[in-house]
């Protein structure tokens, strides 16, 4: 029987002493989604994740592949693999001494199929892991990854410290050769204008609650961003958007649930960044806030 959710989580609360760092999540993330986390600093995003891998002790109910983490935790790590911190691979190994021991301890590896994915990289069997650049290290990181038949793979900032070729080719190589369709990939990232090409859905957080969460296409027709013509201006503004923000000199207005018919003609219409778009949701849910 197939699972309908790989993760699915009721009134989720996490306390350190005197702060919330979850608030009460509602979360349902079906198989095959390629969910972004997208949050400033201290919306909940890691914490949320540790969760999901059973690394904390939570109040409500979670499920994930069908366990509860923090439970099932040895039964949860068979099914689920994660990239949360390069820094956890021994820098006294060289690359073959960790391939043997992640072979040696993870019943879904294939020892032959993250060989074949290195030999097309830089990084040598042979070399330290002290020796690996931060880029070859979390190639490596992704090739072990890669060659684990899990269920769920969890991204915690996967390119933080990266160049940009590094961080494309990190995306490119994860939905290319990872990736099949039936696979959950639950990313967090400040990148998020490298990750948005490749994600399903997307789920805004901040201050530990779920802002928003829904599917791309979904977002896509939802939401629209407007650069008038200079004529246009007034009347653009007269059907009432709900963020108008500036850039280069230039008034961009963003609207929700306005038919496209009624912006064409008015300017350059199309769907707005996600980043864009999680600004925009911010500082209207602050506005809200404070009345």
């Amino acid at each position: 029987m197939e699972r309908e959710f790989a993760i699915k989580a009721k009134g989720v609360i996490k306390n350190y002493d005197n702060s919330r760092a979850l608030d009460a999540i509602d979360l349902e993330v079906r198989p095959g989604q390629v969910l972004g986390l997208i949050g400033p600093n201290g919306a909940g995003k890691s914490t949320l994740l540790q969760s999901v891998l059973g690394l904390l002790n939570t109040e409500g109910d979670l499920e994930v592949l069908g366990l509860d983490p923090r439970k099932d935790r040895h039964k949860l790590l068979q099914k689920v693999c994660s990239i949360t911190d390069v820094a956890v691979l021994p820098k006294w190994m060289t690359v073959e001494q960790v391939l043997q021991y992640v072979d040696g301890v993870h019943p879904r590896f294939n020892l032959e199929k993250a060989n074949s994915i290195i030999s097309r990289t830089d990084i040598k069997n042979h070399s330290k892991i002290k020796t690996l650049s931060r880029g070859l290290v979390v190639q490596l990181h992704l090739s072990i990854v890669m060659a684990i038949d899990a269920e769920l793979l969890v991204l915690d900032e996967p390119t933080l410290g990266l160049d940009l070729v590094y961080r494309k080719d990190f995306y490119s190589q994860l939905i290319e050769d990872y990736y099949d369709g039936n696979k959950t990939i639950l990313i967090s990232t400040h990148q998020v204008e490298e990750i948005e090409g490749v994600l399903s859905d997307a789920i805004f957080m901040n201050q530990g609650r779920v802002v928003m969460q829904d599917s791309i296409e979904a977002i896509n027709e939802r939401f629209l961003e407007l650069r008038p013509n200079q004529d246009s201006l007034e009347r653009a503004k007269s059907l009432n958007p709900m963020h108008i923000r500036n850039e280069l000199g230039r008034e961009v207005l963003l609207f929700e649930g306005t038919a496209l018919d009624k912006l064409t003609g008015l300017g350059e219409v199309r769907p707005p960044f996600i980043a864009d778009l999680f600004m925009a949701i911010m500082e209207k849910t602050k506005s809200k806030d404070q009345r």
